[in-house]
C-alpha cells in the first residue's frame, strides 16, 4: 500500500477515509466526521478566522443547506485552531469539546506559554512573536470530555487520545475499526516551519510545530503512543493526510529519533518545559536569547512579503494568459 496521493486545494474540502473529510485554510486543516449511527457530524478545529465561509461552504456541500453539527471538537485551542471557533459555536448554538486540561485557554482564564521564535528552522518559526497567545472565552458553551473512559460522546466509533507536549490539553482522534488517526498538532505531515513547505504541502511526517511546542518530554511520548497504534491513515492539523506502510514507517522513525529529528537544538523549551495545571500556565522559563532574532523577524517579514508579492503576480500571469 503506498503513501496517499491526495490533492489538497487551498478552500476545497478533501476526503480522507470513509466519513472523514478535510479542508485546508491558509496553512492548516479542520476536519469534518460523520456519525454513522444517527447520520449527525462534528466540526474537528476551526481553523483561522478565514475559515468561517469555507468551513459552512463544506457543511453545505457534505450535508445539504442549513447544515449543523451535532458539536465542535477541538483538539487544542493555539490561534490557528480556534479562529472560526466563537462565531461557528453561537451560530450554530452546539457545544465544544475539550481536555479538561485545554479548559482554561478556551475560558478566558489563561493565556497559552508564549510561542519560541528562536527555535528557528524556518520563515514560521521566526514570526512566532507575532502569533497570539491569548486564550478565548467561551464560557458554558464548553464541555469537558470524560476523564475515566476516553469516550467522545457525539462520535460512537471513536475516542480521544490525550497527547500533549505542543499544548497541555491537546488530543487525537482514533478510529479503532480503519485505524484512523485524526492527530491535530501532535505531528505534522509537512514541515510546518517553512513557509515553503507551507505553501506548496511536501508531504514529510514531521514533529509537532516548533514555535508553540511547550513540553518537548510529552511531545515524544505522545508521538511515540500514537505510532505504537500503526494507524493506516494520519490526517494532521497541518500538511496533507498520508496512509500506508511507508507512512507507518515514517511515524516508528519519528517516535524512535524524535529528540534527532523533532526536538531543536536549542530554544526556550527544549530543556526546561512550561509547568501548567488545570488552572493553566504556572511558570515558563526565561525567554532564550537570540542576538539576532530582531534582525531575522525583519528579514521573515520583509522575505515573506516579497514571496507573496512573487505568488501574486505569478497568478495574475497565468489569468492573464487564460
Amino acid at each position: 500500500m503506498k503513501n496517499t496521493t491526495t490533492k489538497v486545494d487551498e478552500g476545497s474540502h478533501f476526503k480522507v477515509a470513509e466519513g472523514v473529510w478535510g479542508l485546508r485554510d491558509i496553512f492548516v486543516n479542520v476536519y469534518m466526521i460523520e456519525n454513522p449511527s444517527d447520520n449527525s457530524w462534528v466540526l474537528v478545529d476551526a481553523g483561522l478566522k478565514t475559515a468561517y465561509p469555507k468551513i459552512k461552504r463544506m457543511a453545505v456541500s457534505l450535508f445539504g443547506e442549513n447544515a449543523r453539527p451535532s458539536a465542535i471538537i477541538i483538539t487544542h485551542g493555539h490561534f490557528d485552531h480556534v479562529g472560526s471557533l466563537k462565531k461557528l459555536s453561537e451560530e450554530w448554538d452546539v457545544p465544544v469539546y475539550a481536555h479538561y486540561l485545554e479548559i482554561p485557554y478556551l475560558t478566558g482564564k489563561s493565556a497559552y506559554p508564549p510561542p519560541d521564535s528562536s527555535v528557528g528552522g524556518g520563515l514560521v518559526s521566526y514570526l512566532a512573536d507575532l502569533y497570539p497567545s491569548s486564550p478565548l472565552n467561551l464560557g458554558s458553551r464548553v464541555r469537558v470530555f470524560p476523564d475515566i473512559m476516553p469516550t467522545i460522546p457525539v462520535l460512537s466509533d471513536w475516542k480521544y487520545i490525550h497527547t500533549p507536549g505542543h499544548s497541555p490539553g491537546h488530543i487525537s482522534l482514533w478510529r479503532e475499526k480503519d485505524k484512523v488517526l485524526i492527530a491535530g498538532d501532535a505531528f505534522a505531515t509537512t514541515r510546518q516551519e517553512s513557509v515553503f513547505s507551507v505553501i506548496f504541502q511536501r508531504k514529510v511526517l514531521s514533529g509537532p510545530p516548533k514555535y508553540f511546542t511547550c513540553n518537548w518530554l510529552q511531545a515524544e511520548d505522545s508521538v511515540s503512543k500514537l505510532a505504537a497504534l500503526l494507524p493506516n491513515v494520519v490526517a494532521a492539523g497541518h500538511g496533507r493526510p498520508m496512509a500506508g506502510i511507508e507512512m507507518q514507517q515514517e511515524l516508528i522513525e519519528l517516535a524512535y529519533y524524535f529528540p534527532e529529528k523533532a526536538v531543536p537544538e536549542v530554544g526556550r523549551y527544549t530543556m526546561t518545559p512550561a509547568i501548567t495545571d488545570g488552572t493553566g500556565v504556572v511558570s515558563i522559563p526565561p525567554e532564550h536569547s537570540n542576538p539576532y532574532q530582531l534582525f531575522l523577524t525583519i528579514s521573515t517579514v520583509t522575505a515573506l512579503a516579497a514571496l507573496g508579492w512573487a505568488l501574486l503576480s505569478r497568478q495574475k500571469m497565468q489569468k492573464s494568459i487564460q
